[in-house]
């Protein structure tokens, strides 16, 4: 059975997917916490949610790659349990691994696998006595295969859709649903048009919320995606390197300085 979420958790709300999280999920009547590093983009958001929905938004500033301001977080939701948490805050620094800094493959891991673990860990006890709720993480289609250029961040998103699945299985029939949703390339200027590979952003969210909704594992929005990602379930891991590992040498080699 479909569940509507009364309340819900948004990270990384000011911007792209995760605003268009905090858009949908207003517009069905949704009161919100919306998470993010600029408060006044989320007061701003907040404001216009607020007036036109008219419904209750709270606004959290943090950084969640900050153990202190993630802790913040997580009492947040310890205190005050929502129905519903959205882990779309993400951050991916892209480049040959020798040559990005440390600091921005850590940062990727804290803030796409730690910052979201965390907070499922605290969401999930309420919602499991409750006997319902949904915790909505979002993974990537560069999860799926090899991702040369993107090596720490696709590894990242990889993590995110195992442990999706993994705890989908765990709390099956306990009425709380977990879900993975992995798009592709995705438009963040809502205003733009959608093309072979790009996405829209509202289209994205509203199908993983309908996903996490309908108690479905895994959502992988747009046809074009779902047909990449069963071609790359069936290729054989050798040639799905070599296809992978060429495409992004001869990225790498048009590049202009």
């Amino acid at each position: 059975m479909d569940q509507a979420f009364r309340t819900a958790l948004v990270t990384g709300a000011s911007s792209g997917i995760g605003e268009a999280f905090a858009r949908t999920l207003a517009g069905r009547g949704a009161r919100l916490v919306l998470v993010a590093r600029r408060a006044d983009l989320l007061q701003t958001l907040a404001q216009e949610l607020t007036g036109r929905y008219k419904i209750d938004v709270e606004v959290l500033a943090a950084d969640l790659t900050a153990p202190d301001q993630l802790s913040e977080v997580e009492e947040r939701l310890r205190a005050d349990p929502v129905e519903l948490l959205v882990n779309n805050a993400g951050y991916g620094a892209f480049g040959p691994f020798h040559e990005i800094t440390l600091a921005d493959q850590l940062k990727e891991i804290d803030l796409n696998v730690v910052a979201l673990v965390r907070l499922s860990y605290a969401a999930l006890p309420s919602m499991l006595a409750a006997g319902r709720g949904g915790i909505l993480n979002v993974a990537s289609i560069a999860g799926l295969a090899p991702s040369p250029g993107s090596a720490t961040y696709g590894a990242t998103k990889a993590y995110v859709a195992a442990f999706s699945e993994s705890l989908h299985a765990e709390v099956a029939g306990s009425g709380v649903h977990v879900t993975a949703l992995s798009p592709g390339f995705t438009r963040t200027d809502e205003t733009a048009g959608s093309n072979l590979l790009w996405l829209k952003r509202a289209d994205v969210a509203r199908a993983g919320l309908d996903a996490v909704a309908a108690g479905r594992a895994a959502c992988i929005p747009g046809a074009q995606y779902k047909a990449a990602a069963q071609g790359l379930r069936l290729l054989p891991r050798p040639l799905l390197r070599a296809v992978v590992n060429r495409m992004w040498k001869r990225a790498e080699a048009t590049q202009v300085p």
